[in-house]
Parts: C-alpha cells; sequence; structure tokens
C-alpha cells in the first residue's frame, strides 16, 4: 500500500513588505553609503553601532504607529518574559546608548554617525517596505541652535557630493514649537496632537482635502477602502492648522514686509498651497515676516525666533533659501522632537503609479529631541539629528542618473576538463586571485558547453581552458568572451561561426596571469 500523504513543500517567496537585494544595487549603496560617510567624517562625525534588538521599554511610547508592542513594531517575549523590539529606527537606540554611557565615557557634545536595517511592522505598499537602511548623524549634550544648523547644512553637502544638483534639492526647516503654538492657540487636547500631527504631515500625498478629512471627525477611506480614523478636531480648529500651511505659499508677496501690506492687500494675496519659503528674499526675512503674522494672530513666537537664530547661522554660511529654507508647512510625524524639524526634500520630478508628473519628494529628515536621554536619567540631554532613507535616496540617484555604478568584472571562470585533476585548476584559480583577478573554478559538471553557458550568465569576461592536450604542453587556452560576443555578431552562417577560433588563444601556464591581465585590459 503507498503513503498517499504528500511531502509538504514551502512556497518559495520573500515575506510580504520584505525583498531581496541584487549584487548591482548592493555594490552601489556601498558606493553611495562611502560617500555620505566621507562628508559626515569631514565634519568630525565618529561612527558607532547599536544591536537590531532593544527592550520594547528602551524604545519607549515613541512608536511609529502606536503606544504598544507589535503596534508599528516587530516585537517577541524572550526566556524571562521581556519584551524585545526591532528597531524601527536608529535613534531611540542611540538615546540609550548615551544614557548608558554618561558617567564621563562619551565627549560632550557627543557627535555620531551610523548605518543600518531598521524595521516597521506597518502596512507596506509601493516602495514601502518593512524593513529598510538608514544613515543617521546626531550631536548630542548642546542646545545650541548652531548644532541644528551644522547637521542641515552637512544635509545639503552630502546631496551635492552625491551628484545632486542646488535647485534639485532642498533642506526644508520647521520648529515643531511652532507647531505646538499653532496647536495650542488652536486648543487641540494633548491626546490628539500626535494623530494631529500625522495626519497633518500626509499633506504632500494627501493634499488639504485629504489631511482635512484626517483632521475631522470622520476620517478617510483610501482607494483601497482602508478607513482612517479623525482625530475629531471641529471646523475652527481645522482653519487655524490650515492656516499654518497657507502661511507658507505666495499669502504674502515676495520679499515685502508685511508692516507694509495694508490690512485688504492681506486679505488679497494668494490663498494657495504654493511653494514653501518663497515668500521672502531671505530666511532671516522669512521668519521675520512669519513672526510678525503670528503676533498678529496671538500666537506665540519662541519657535519662529528659534528658527530665526538658525536663519542667521546658515545664511551667514551660504547655505540660504536655495540649499536650506524654512517652511513651516515641514511636520515631522514621531512625538519624540522637540524643536527645529528638518526635511531633504528632492525636487526632480518622476511619474507616479498613474503616470502623472510628481516632484520625488523627502528622502531623510529629522530634528532636535531633547528628551529622548531623560527618559533614562531622569535629566534633559538635548540632542539633534538628521536621518537617511538609504533605499529612497539610492532610487533617487537613479532617477537623475547619479547612482554609482558597479566597476567590478565578473570573476574570470577556470573550466574543469578533467575531474581527476581538479587540484591543477585550483592551482590556476589561486595564481590568478593572488594577482588581484576575480576568479572562480567551476563546481557543477565537467560537460563543456554546460560550462560555458554558466560562465555567459555569470557575465565573465574570460575562460581558463586546459585539457589534456594542454596539460602535455604546459599551456592553457584564454577564450575572451566578450571579444567573442562581437566578433560573433557579424558571423551570418553556422558554418561560418564552427570554422572560427573566436578570440581563444594559447599561452604558457606561467604566462597566464601577464595574459589575464592584458587581456582584461582591452
Amino acid at each position: 500500500m503507498s503513503d498517499s500523504k504528500k511531502t509538504f513543500k514551502p512556497k518559495a517567496r520573500v515575506a510580504k513588505g520584505f525583498r531581496d537585494i541584487p549584487a548591482d544595487e548592493i555594490r552601489g549603496l556601498r558606493a553611495m553609503l562611502a560617500t555620505i560617510q566621507q562628508v559626515y567624517e569631514s565634519y568630525g562625525f565618529e561612527p558607532v553601532e547599536q544591536p537590531f534588538i532593544e527592550y520594547t521599554e528602551a524604545l519607549g511610547k515613541f512608536l511609529p504607529d502606536q503606544d504598544r508592542p507589535n503596534a508599528g513594531v516587530f516585537s517577541f517575549q524572550d526566556d524571562d518574559e521581556q519584551w524585545l523590539s526591532l528597531r524601527y529606527d536608529l535613534t531611540a537606540p542611540l538615546a540609550r546608548y548615551v544614557a548608558e554611557n554618561n558617567q564621563g565615557q562619551l565627549p560632550t557634545p557627543y557627535r555620531s554617525y551610523r548605518q543600518g536595517w531598521v524595521f516597521r511592522n506597518e502596512k507596506p505598499g509601493p516602495g514601502r517596505f518593512r524593513q529598510f537602511m538608514q544613515f543617521d548623524a546626531d550631536t548630542v549634550g548642546t542646545s545650541n541652535p548652531a548644532a541644528d544648523a551644522e547637521v542641515c547644512m552637512m544635509a545639503a553637502d552630502t546631496m551635492e557630493a552625491l551628484g545632486i544638483a542646488r535647485g534639485q534639492y532642498v533642506i526644508n526647516v520647521n520648529s515643531r514649537k511652532v507647531l505646538d503654538n499653532a496647536m495650542d492657540a488652536a486648543a487641540v487636547e494633548h491626546k490628539s496632537r500626535l494623530n494631529t500631527l500625522r495626519a497633518l504631515d500626509k499633506f504632500d500625498r494627501l493634499g488639504e482635502q485629504g489631511v482635512t478629512a484626517l483632521l475631522g471627525p470622520h476620517g478617510r477611506r483610501d482607494e483601497s477602502g482602508d478607513h482612517t480614523p479623525g482625530v475629531g478636531l471641529n471646523p475652527g480648529q481645522i482653519d487655524f492648522l490650515m492656516n499654518l500651511f497657507f502661511l507658507t505659499s505666495s499669502r504674502f508677496s515676495p520679499g515685502v514686509p508685511v508692516s507694509d501690506l495694508t490690512s485688504a492687500e492681506k486679505a488679497d494675496q494668494p490663498r494657495g498651497f504654493g511653494s514653501p519659503g518663497e515668500f521672502g528674499t531671505s530666511n532671516i526675512q522669512t521668519c521675520l515676516e512669519m513672526i510678525e503674522y503670528a503676533e498678529a494672530t496671538s500666537m506665540a513666537t519662541d519657535g519662529l525666533k528659534e528658527l530665526l537664530e538658525i536663519s542667521r547661522i546658515v545664511d551667514a554660511a551660504d547655505f540660504g533659501p536655495g540649499r536650506i529654507r524654512i517652511s513651516p508647512s515641514v511636520i515631522r510625524g514621531l512625538e519624540y522632537y522637540t524643536g527645529p524639524v528638518f526635511e531633504c526634500e528632492l525636487l526632480m520630478e518622476t511619474k507616479d503609479e498613474d503616470g502623472n508628473t510628481v516632484r520625488f519628494g523627502s528622502v531623510g529628515g529629522g530634528g532636535r529631541y531633547d528628551d529622548l536621554v531623560a527618559r533614562f536619567t531622569g535629566a534633559q540631554v538635548p540632542a539633534t539629528g538628521f536621518s537617511i532613507g538609504v533605499s529612497r535616496l539610492y532610487t533617487a540617484l537613479k532617477l537623475v542618473g547619479k547612482a554609482a555604478t558597479s566597476d567590478t568584472l565578473a570573476p574570470v571562470v577556470v573550466l574543469v576538463m578533467d575531474k581527476e585533476r581538479q587540484g591543477e585548476y585550483w592551482r590556476l584559480v589561486q595564481q590568478l586571485r593572488a594577482a588581484g583577478i576575480r576568479a572562480e573554478m567551476y563546481m557543477g559538471t565537467s560537460n563543456f558547453s554546460k560550462q560555458m553557458k554558466y560562465a555567459d550568465k555569470r557575465g565573465a569576461p574570460l575562460v581558463v581552458i586546459q585539457g589534456p592536450d594542454e596539460f602535455a604542453r604546459g599551456e592553457v587556452q584564454i577564450k575572451d568572451l566578450r571579444k567573442g560576443s562581437e566578433l560573433a555578431a557579424g558571423i551570418e552562417t553556422r558554418e561560418e561561426y564552427a570554422s572560427q577560433r573566436l578570440a581563444q588563444f594559447s599561452v604558457p601556464v606561467s604566462d597566464l596571469v601577464a595574459a589575464v591581465q592584458k587581456a582584461l585590459q582591452k
């Protein structure tokens, strides 16, 4: 009687929200990361790494979606029933590291950079993955606005070092205090503020109508049918907060101080959502105009005055509005930001899923988080930093033709013509490797045709052949597959192909390395 049970075969598939990364992209990413590292090192920042897994309590309440394990993060319990989580960013682990080593082990301020994978237990979508890489730089231990200005200037220099020209990017700067001041004036309850910020942060993607729906009582249903509950603000509160965005448009004429406009002229200014920061001739003037507008509406101005200090630094250092721009439309969604917030926006155009022309958008951001270390120490430790979304930035570089292309040649393949002499073939491979040439010995069947197909699929520039006759003569044959493909393109018949030895020559074994080097240089 035969066994009717079928052997279970798992389905070969990548987990939802994750992806495999091919060799060319890995090499391109490495080159991009090396450039970023070079810029950060030039600013005096030092490398440091933290583990992928932290105690969930160390990550705190500042999770991407909700305040409980497994909502926004991937969590599990260890043998001691302690909750552990995969890190969702690189900032919270850094805060833990600083708190754990704050007894004189680290210099103050402590300036560091780090790169690594982070994980989000969120709904994946086009270009949105549950595992992605970030590259962060942070200054911990100083409240000087120069630290905020510096990370913005470093972000701008990084974009240009990667080949993104001025006019193709801008570092937008706002302050969480400005947002808090606006919510105070609008009487938004504290429990609703985080969701309010998250809703406002979706303005670039959803526009005025979508954000208004998220801020209201009924929420919003997206194209897939998923419903996002509303924050529950009333129309007056929504209007007051949305005016924060109107402040960044052409509500005021470019370069015209607010004090020079009459009430009627102010009312006549367009109320569209234009390019952030364009109503001032400099960041300093923009801040002064915003301060005057905020005072006219009885909104506190401490956050704006903070932006004014940053503006004076970046403008003086020749990082004016064309590179770093004051823009109160910038909203960073995480709750731990306490002061200035930044976002690097790429201005080049691309196509969305519907074929519409859109700007590429954000590839990184950050801000000041003065209370995060205090969760461990009880004492406030000021800190500021900037995080780059590595995969997204790499995609942008490919879009503008600035992504590093791999100059790594596929390996030279040494064919195995006689399995009894594999040691001899290994010796040939090792000679090539010792000379700095990528090389491998074929590991499959000794069938010549299959070996050549393998070499073609690998993209090998050359193959090395040594059969019994070559062994007897102390020679090897070198077949140049690249040149052979070029010559074969001009051959029309099978007989003509068979009658020619395409780009293949013999050399003494002692001349193997020199002959391969010469062939690779062509």
